[in-house]
């Protein structure tokens, strides 16, 4: 009889549990939203994949289109100067008149999708608004979408449908906090200022500090967002959370220009929904935008420069100088890919790797052969990327990564001496950036002065042979076989 009131107790201590988890609830307050814990899946899938399309695109210039529809009025800048050869005076056509040659005939999300699981990514999805204010699913609130307007799909439902269809988790990116003085609605030698317009460009307001050509006055804004903008932002929101589920939303910085009470209700409403669905859900956000521990932080074109207690993720494109498809753009390497996905790993982080669709609506070549590349350097080596966790130390090297935002857009990248390290269920695995050329690759981070562990063996993944190698004061020394097993960073099994 003990032991069955024991087994009772027991039953209802996890019942207990249980129901007290699937009853969680988030209430709008920081000390609330601090319930947030980043889930194992993202912990564990390491790479992702978005994309950067949508009417920005269609102008098919040369350069840096991302902020096409704020540059092009920006007289003298070159989006302006090649808009006005191309279409025109941007009193006669603005950016709304984009909107029409946005037809995306050759969109194919089971075609992205497939690339985007040869590549390796674990989760996956569309730019769901970019500052633009054109949203790519059916909203109600937005009548500027993809829907009622342009390619007349909801690209945002089809991504879901295609990305979930494969296993991968799904991936939404809100950048619609930028749309505040995004055009220049008080200038009335732009269509921006004609009332009739104000469905896309936003309610007429005076010039502010963030309107002005110095880009570094982003956050000086005046005056701020007002309730009806307010209302619509956090709408736009519930749409997707309440449409489309998202597993990962994804935040663009500028949203500390909303007020608290509207950046708390959002993040609550998006908690309860996911604990509804019982769902593991991700929310991102760059800093300062929100309190540490109520979301996963998100750092853009840059990584944190050791190894962070919680995961992480880092937002970077194919191209290091655009962030969507130009007609001169040009793409990383795969092996600067591959590197800085393995940097970022190291040190507790993930990577969301942008990709540049054409206007038209398919990935360019150039583009599907990194990502090809990608997915069979982690075909062979995933093992020491999928569910890992960091080391002791992330690595060692003489390379220094740039800190800041934007800072990877001054790295130059890896060097043949540079080392990071991974564990995966007590597995230890040493990625060595290049090939010395000597044909001994020296891991000081393993030296008898150094590392007080026992080495009983080293294995090359993708190599049958036998390595030679040896613990001495300074260094694990290993002696390379003949062939490589791939064609960028090499990881060895340290046992």
């Amino acid at each position: 009889m003990k032991k069955l009131t024991a087994a009772i107790t027991m039953a209802i201590i996890c019942f207990n549990f249980y129901f007290a988890r699937a009853q969680k609830t988030y209430q709008p307050t920081w000390e609330s939203l601090k319930q947030y814990e980043c889930p194992e899946w993202f912990q564990d899938a390491k790479f992702g994949i978005y994309a950067h399309w949508g009417v920005y695109s269609t102008a098919k210039c040369p350069g840096t289109p991302d902020w096409y529809g704020h540059n092009m009025y920006v007289e003298g800048h070159p989006n302006n100067t090649f808009h006005v050869a191309t279409y025109g005076a941007v009193d006669e056509f603005g950016y709304k008149d984009l909107v029409p040659l946005f037809t995306a005939p050759e969109f194919n999300a089971d075609e992205w999708a497939d690339l985007f699981v040869e590549a390796g990514a674990r989760f996956a999805g569309p730019v769901g608004e970019h500052a633009d204010g054109f949203a790519m699913w059916d909203s109600d609130v937005n009548p500027w979408n993809a829907v009622d307007k342009g390619p007349r799909r909801d690209i945002v439902a089809e991504m879901e449908k295609a990305i979930r269809k494969r296993g991968l988790k799904y991936v939404v990116s809100l950048h619609h906090s930028w749309l505040w003085g995004w055009f220049p609605v008080w200038d009335s030698n732009t269509d921006c200022a004609d009332p009739a317009n104000a469905s896309f460009y936003g309610e007429k307001v005076p010039e502010t500090a963030w309107q002005t050509k110095d880009s570094k006055n982003y956050y000086q804004v005046s005056p701020m967002p007002g309730a009806e903008f307010e209302r619509v932002w956090l709408e736009k929101v519930k749409e997707v959370v309440d449409g489309y589920s998202p597993d990962l939303l994804w935040f663009d910085n500028r949203i500390q220009i909303l007020s608290e009470e509207v950046r708390r209700q959002m993040m609550a409403y998006a908690y309860n929904h996911a604990e509804k669905k019982q769902q593991e859900f991700v929310l991102t956000f760059k800093r300062p935008d929100f309190p540490l521990g109520t979301g996963t932080v998100d750092l853009e074109r840059a990584r944190m420069p050791e190894i962070y207690p919680e995961p992480w993720l880092t937002d970077n494109s194919v191209s290091n100088t655009s962030w969507t498809w130009s007609t001169d753009l040009e793409c990383y390497t795969t092996n600067r890919l591959i590197d800085d996905l393995v940097d970022i790993v190291s040190k507790n982080g993930c990577l969301l790797l942008n990709v540049a669709p054409h206007p038209d609506g398919y990935i360019p070549e150039t583009q599907k052969q990194r990502l090809r590349e990608m997915g069979k350097w982690l075909k062979l080596n995933g093992e020491a990327i999928y569910e890992s966790r960091p080391w002791l130390i992330y690595g060692e090297g003489p390379t220094e990564t740039l800190k800041g935002h934007l800072a990877d857009m001054k790295f130059k990248g890896f060097g043949d001496e540079d080392i990071r390290f991974t564990t995966r269920k007590g597995q230890l695995y040493a990625i060595a950036m290049g090939w010395p050329e000597s044909g001994v690759l020296a891991i000081k981070s393993l030296g008898a002065s150094f590392y007080n562990g026992k080495i009983e063996g080293v294995e090359l993944i993708g190599s049958a042979a036998d390595l030679k190698w040896k613990q001495n004061k300074n260094a694990l020394e290993i002696e390379l076989p003949e062939t490589k097993p791939c064609e960028h960073a090499f990881v060895f099994r340290i046992k």
